[in-house]
C-alpha cells in the first residue's frame, strides 16, 4: 500500500478530533498529548509537520538588538509551527508580525510552549493558535532562538521535526512521523465505536449493553455495525 499524500493525511486528521487520536496513541502505549497548551482563537483544528523552534535564555543587553522570528522564512506551507520557550508566561515568543507572515505562507499553526502576545489582532486575523499562555512583555532580548528543525521537549513529550501535530480545542498532542498512518487508522476506528454507541444508546440500548456489544474496551479494532 502506498503512503498517504500529507494533504490526504491533512484531511483525514481534521476529520477527527485530539480525543480520538489520543487514544489510538494509549493503545499502543504512547502519550503525545502536549501538557498545558490551550486553544486561543476558537474552533480551529489544524494537522501538519512540526516545525521546531527552540528559544533559551540569555544575558539581557539592551544595547544588543536580537530579533528572534526571522526562522519563519524557512517553514513550509502546511507545516505547524511548534515553539518550545520553556513553558515561560513571562515572556513571549509569538505576536502580529508573525501571524501576519504565517498568513500570507500558508503556515497550518503554531503551538508554543509558552506565551503570546497581540491575541486580539491574532483573533482578529482568526489565525490557529494554540499556547500555554497569553502576556503582554516582548521576548525580544530576554530570549533567543537555541535551535531550529531539532528535536525538543514538551513536558515528557518529544517533537522531532516532521513529526505530525494535531491541535483542537482539547489541546495539542504530536504523533510520530513513522506511526502517523496507523494512529490514523486507529483513531477513526474509534470515532465510529463511539458513533455506533451514541446511535445504540438514543435507540434506546443501556450504555453498558452498548459499551459491551460494540467493544468500548477495544475500539480500535473494526466497528461492528449497529
Amino acid at each position: 500500500m502506498n503512503p498517504l499524500s500529507q494533504e490526504e493525511l491533512r484531511n483525514r486528521l481534521t476529520a477527527l478530533d485530539t480525543p480520538s487520536i489520543a487514544d489510538a496513541m494509549d493503545s499502543i502505549g504512547l502519550c503525545g498529548g502536549l501538557l498545558g497548551i490551550q486553544c486561543q482563537v476558537p474552533d480551529h483544528i489544524v494537522a501538519g509537520p512540526a516545525f521546531t523552534v527552540m528559544y533559551r535564555p540569555f544575558s539581557r543587553n539592551v544595547e544588543e538588538f536580537h530579533n528572534a522570528g526571522n526562522y519563519i522564512d524557512q517553514v513550509r506551507r502546511g507545516d505547524v509551527i511548534v515553539v518550545d520557550n520553556e513553558g515561560r508566561h513571562d515572556c513571549t515568543s509569538w505576536g502580529d508580525i508573525l501571524t501576519e507572515t504565517a498568513l500570507l505562507k500558508g503556515v497550518a499553526g503554531t503551538v508554543i510552549h509558552g506565551a503570546a502576545r497581540d491575541i486580539g489582532e491574532i483573533r482578529r486575523m482568526n489565525y490557529p493558535l494554540f499556547s500555554t499562555a497569553i502576556h503582554m512583555v516582548s521576548g525580544k532580548n530576554r530570549v533567543r532562538i537555541s535551535a531550529v528543525q531539532e528535536p525538543i521537549r514538551v513536558g515528557e513529550v518529544t517533537i522531532n521535526p516532521g513529526d505530525w501535530i494535531v491541535a483542537d480545542c482539547s489541546g495539542a498532542l504530536v504523533v510520530p512521523a513513522s506511526l502517523v498512518e496507523d494512529v490514523l487508522q486507529r483513531a477513526e476506528r474509534i470515532d465510529r465505536t463511539e458513533q455506533i454507541i451514541r446511535q445504540a444508546v438514543r435507540a434506546g440500548t443501556p450504555l453498558e449493553t452498548a459499551r459491551a456489544r460494540y467493544r468500548y474496551d477495544r475500539p480500535w479494532e473494526e466497528a461492528a455495525t449497529a
